[in-house]
């Protein structure tokens, strides 16, 4: 007597982050999986406000194969799909959105291409032939455009076939994508985007194409920090991963507040008459404050201060920043006086050089990173 073919084993992720009443429909829809496949549902959540990790609870104690893992004192997509990843057991392992736009049914047309072919990921698209789009405005439909276009020239070659890099979408073979998951950049734009650029072109990938459904619940998590991470991490993989995201981030944060620091000094010479010395200090702390609250709300901001802790953040960060502030004033004036009587060229030398201690120092001492 044979014995019946053994079901493999696949570790289903979800991410969610107030999710309350999408979960549960989201979780009995994929119950049609159970049939082919020996199926863990990991669900990693955010802390959520709404009582989404109470409503998983709730499941998990009727259905042990769902799982439930509540994240404290971190936060983030890209970094909850890769501990839910990293948990799974399974020896494959499917990654989609718990708001309802991806059909379950696009598992089972992404696993049975994946075995099929015997490829390492199948990612699901919104944009090829066969996909459709329901439920996503013209903007956000044409803006995701531009940003697989952006995309696909910042990544190997060999992913250039892929239409949608930005897809929230995918299933792999857990074994074959391991090594590269390991090292996926957490603070990085799109969990998706991240893997291909860290596995250097050496996976085999291909696409099932998508029917987006409309949000059932809740808000869209877009906004503008998640703009920013995608220009982070197109600079990132554009400069082979060399400088670390936040210092880039931090970087582009202080090219803004140059432009703050010399906006300011010329309204002051300009329109109050003060002269180069006296507007120059009041333009330096100007532009420390408006770096401090820009990188609080975008390149720290999973440890984003808020309430009293902004203002003693701001306190902190005024204090640590005083020594270069100092030299900035100091080798600026110097420089104004002794080299050049140009008020760009002076103040640039000391930006220049306060830069690294800014960003070495307000990383430990105000957000308490490394």
């Amino acid at each position: 007597m044979s014995m019946p073919p053994t079901k493999k084993h696949l570790s289903v992720v979800l991410p969610t982050f107030n999710e309350r009443d999408n979960i549960g429909p989201l979780l009995e829809k994929l119950n049609n999986l159970y049939t082919a496949y020996d199926v863990e549902v990991i669900v990693v959540d955010d802390d959520s406000t709404d009582g989404t990790a109470k409503a998983v609870k709730a499941i998990a104690h009727k259905d042990s194969r769902v799982r439930l893992i509540r994240r404290l004192g971190r936060s983030g997509l890209a970094s909850a799909i890769k501990e839910g990843l990293l948990a799974a057991t399974g020896d494959l392992a499917a990654v989609m959105d718990s708001d309802g736009q991806h059909e379950p049914e696009a598992v089972f047309k992404a696993l049975e291409l994946l075995q099929e072919q015997k490829l390492d990921l199948v990612a699901g698209s919104r944009f090829l032939q066969e996909s459709e789009i329901h439920g996503l405005s013209h903007r956000r439909t044409g803006g995701s455009s531009i940003a697989n276009r952006f995309a696909r020239l910042s990544l190997p070659k060999r992913y250039s076939h892929i239409t949608d890099y930005m897809s929230g979408f995918f299933v792999i073979d857990v074994e074959a994508c391991l090594p590269s998951i390991c090292r996926v950049d957490v603070n990085g734009f799109k969990f998706l985007y991240e893997l291909l650029s860290i596995s250097n072109g050496n996976l085999q990938v291909a696409e099932v194409p998508l029917t987006f459904q409309p949000r059932s619940y809740g808000k869209s998590k877009l906004d503008i920090a998640i703009l920013w991470d995608f220009a982070i991490s197109l600079i990132h993989t554009l400069v082979f991963r060399v400088l670390p995201r936040r210092a880039i981030s931090f970087g582009l944060v202080g090219s803004g507040g140059v432009l703050v620091q010399l906006a300011t000094t010329e309204i002051l010479m300009a329109i109050l008459n003060q002269t180069f010395q006296q507007a120059l200090p009041f333009a330096v702390v100007t532009a420390a404050t408006s770096n401090y609250l820009i990188n609080n709300a975008l390149t720290f901001r999973s440890q984003r201060l808020s309430g009293k802790a902004l203002l003693k953040g701001l306190i902190k960060f005024l204090l640590v920043a005083s020594l270069p502030v100092i030299a900035n004033v100091g080798l600026a004036t110097t420089f104004y006086n002794l080299v050049s009587p140009n008020p760009f060229i002076a103040q640039m030398a000391g930006i220049i050089v306060v830069f690294v201690w800014n960003y070495a120092a307000s990383s430990r001492f105000v957000w308490n990173s490394p």
